[in-house]
C-alpha cells in the first residue's frame, strides 16, 4: 500500500484504540495505564479493556485514548516496546 492509499488519521482523533499483548501480570497492566496515562492525561483507567489468553500466560490490554498526532503515537508505542513484558503493540 503506498502512502497515497494509506487511511489519513484526523487528528485530534477520539477513542484511538492501542492493544498491547504482553507476560500477564499486574506489572503489565500497570505500565499500559501509565504511559497512557502520561500521553493523554484525560485517559481512564477503567476504560481499559483486558483480555487473557486461555493458559493465563498473556493478557492483551486495549487503551482508547486521545490521539493528538503521529509524535504521540511512536513515542507511546516506543515507550511501551521497551518493557521487557511487552511482547506486541497494534
Amino acid at each position: 500500500m503506498g502512502d497515497a492509499e494509506r487511511p489519513k488519521i484526523e487528528f485530534p482523533c477520539a477513542d484511538y484504540p492501542i492493544k498491547v499483548l504482553g507476560v500477564a501480570g499486574d506489572e503489565l497492566r500497570e505500565l499500559v495505564v501509565s504511559v497512557m496515562s502520561r500521553h493523554d492525561p484525560n485517559f481512564d483507567s477503567q476504560s481499559l479493556k483486558e483480555n487473557v489468553s486461555s493458559k493465563g500466560r498473556f493478557t492483551a490490554y486495549t487503551a482508547l485514548i486521545l490521539a493528538t498526532g503521529e509524535t504521540q503515537l511512536q513515542q507511546i508505542y516506543k515507550e511501551l516496546k521497551q518493557d521487557a513484558n511487552v511482547k506486541m503493540v497494534l
